[in-house]
């Protein structure tokens, strides 16, 4: 979410300024509302949306309510989140799927936004979720789009109905027209309508798209918009919902070093929810929109929910069952190491990820500094292994370390630092596994003392599963339940919890994840 960076920085700065103050003054107040006001105008926020949001959040923050909490910084910390989750649609919101199918999906936008590649991440997304996607190629100007377009449907692995050559030739409002018959007789249950965009907005653009619909009369019409677009998101969002009323919006380049702020001025003035998110060039990187989860990544809260949902598309359930029986009985070896990365890898990348968990925007150094080809080293490694000698480590010696070293063109103290890392890792879950507490290296046994100084064996309350990436992902949860306020990450404020512990719906998705919901 490199778009908002900027935004979030400022924001958490100008918010932890209250800290440590017992009672908030009106000075205290308009301060760090005079540092949001600025961090928001920086960001391309429009001004209308930034005197409101700034407005409602200092109302609330002078109140009694807060004047008498326990922790008043704390609480202005939730107005400022529940104020953004405002300026962002307030609760996501579906598509609406036709009672009769076909489901038609209209897309709209400026030349450049992403429309075309947005179309295969949306028939993708759609797939998985059991449904046909049909793409249609109504963009016959650009150059050639509607073979971009076949590209595009190709791999993602759903088909494209392009009856016109494209290039200047054929009428995009029967070929829109004509594929929701050949959807109904091919079965296909939502057809995606990809139309042409234009460097700028005109009347021959929005005549074009307002004949389109009108032709396919869409269950939804989604305006794709550029979230690194400036200043011009507002107009050029007012200008296609006068020409075509779209339903939806659906921002791209989300992963872009832009200021982006004005992503956030389009629902407020157009009252149109963001319904998706592009977050990178890949067609996987495409999620759902959540107002409050984007609020809660901006303001450097973490967002554990969707790591948790990545967590459970990308891992198999009844591997991780084996996994836990492994750890217990010591027979956890490299080959299932590498199957575990390897389905870690599938979940994206690993930046984004790390910059979902609470408190990551204070990592941002190590974020950058990140080298996520880590991963594709260690699996060379372990790749450049025999069968045995990945389920047995114990055979290799001198001379099998150099042949997998230069086999994998990494050195050998490479190779031998793997190994160590395997077998202490392996060590501590067969611990942890077994209900133990697992020896830290350098600090010993892991205990809580007692009386006289004697060392009392705790017991453990984090997660048992055999799942290394949801394990992690429970135990942050329990761990941010037993923080005091104040002391966690995000200013000691949870997703959405008050004490800086893991929400409600946090917990349900946790129980279900161990399968006890």
């Amino acid at each position: 979410m490199a778009t908002f960076g900027t935004l979030s920085t400022r924001l958490t700065e100008s918010l932890k300024n209250l800290r440590g103050k017992g009672k908030l003054s009106p000075a205290d107040v308009d301060g760090t509302l005079r540092e949001i006001r600025r961090a928001m105008l920086d960001a391309d926020v429009s001004l209308n949306v930034v005197k409101k949001f700034t407005n409602d959040v200092r109302e609330r923050a002078l109140s009694d309510e807060v004047n008498k909490a326990l922790n008043p910084a704390q609480q202005v910390v939730q107005i400022v989140n529940e104020e953004l989750v405002t300026i962002l649609g307030g609760a996501q919101r579906r598509l609406e799927f036709a009672k009769k199918p076909p489901t038609i999906i209209m897309l709209a936008g400026l030349q450049g936004a992403g429309k075309t590649t947005l179309a295969g991440k949306l028939a993708k997304y759609l797939a998985k979720d059991k449904h046909t996607p049909l793409l249609v190629a109504c963009d016959l100007q650009r150059p050639n789009a509607v073979q971009q377009l076949e590209v595009v449907g190709k791999n993602a692995g759903v088909a494209v109905y392009s009856p016109e050559p494209g290039n200047g030739v054929g009428d995009p409002v029967k070929v829109a027209k004509d594929s929701i018959k050949f959807a109904n007789d091919k079965q296909y249950d939502v057809v995606i309508i990809d139309t042409a965009g234009r460097l700028g907005v005109d009347a021959e653009l929005m005549k074009q798209a307002a004949d389109i619909r009108k032709a396919t009369s869409p269950d939804e019409v989604l305006f794709v918009i550029d979230a690194m677009i400036g200043q011009d998101a507002v107009a050029t969002a007012q200008a296609f919902q006068e020409g075509v009323d779209f339903t939806g919006v659906v921002l791209t380049k989300l992963d872009g070093d832009a200021r982006g702020g004005a992503a956030l001025s389009v629902v407020s003035e157009t009252q149109r929810p963001i319904m998706f998110a592009s977050t990178g060039e890949n067609l996987d990187d495409f999620e759902p929109f959540y107002p409050d989860r984007m609020a809660s990544r901006i303001l450097d809260l973490g967002d554990i929910l969707t790591l948790i949902e990545q967590a459970q598309e990308a891992f198999d359930e009844k591997e991780a069952a084996q996994l836990q029986e492994k750890f217990a009985t010591d027979s956890f070896t490299l080959e299932d190491f590498l199957k575990q990365m390897q389905q870690l890898k599938n979940m994206g990348s690993m930046k984004k990820m790390l910059g979902m968990l609470p408190g990551a925007g204070a990592m941002k150094e190590q974020l950058d500094n990140f080298d996520e080809k880590e991963l594709v080293r260690t699996e060379a490694i372990i790749q450049s292994m025999t069968k045995a000698e990945r389920q047995n480590t114990k055979l290799l010696n001198g001379s099998r370390r150099l042949r997998i070293a230069k086999g994998s063109g990494m050195t050998v103290t490479d190779v031998n630092a793997l190994v160590n890392r395997f077998e202490q890792a392996a060590k501590m879950m067969k611990t942890v596994a077994k209900g133990g507490m697992p020896q830290i290296p350098g600090m010993g046994p892991m205990g809580a003392m007692g009386h006289g100084g004697k060392k009392q064996q705790a017991k453990k309350k984090g997660s048992k599963s055999g799942n290394p990436a949801k394990r992690a992902a429970e135990n942050a949860a329990l761990a941010a339940g037993g923080v005091k306020p104040g002391n966690g990450g995000g200013f000691g404020l949870g997703n959405k919890g008050a004490a800086g512990g893991p929400s409600p719906e946090e917990l349900e998705a946790l129980q279900k994840m161990l399968g006890k919901g």
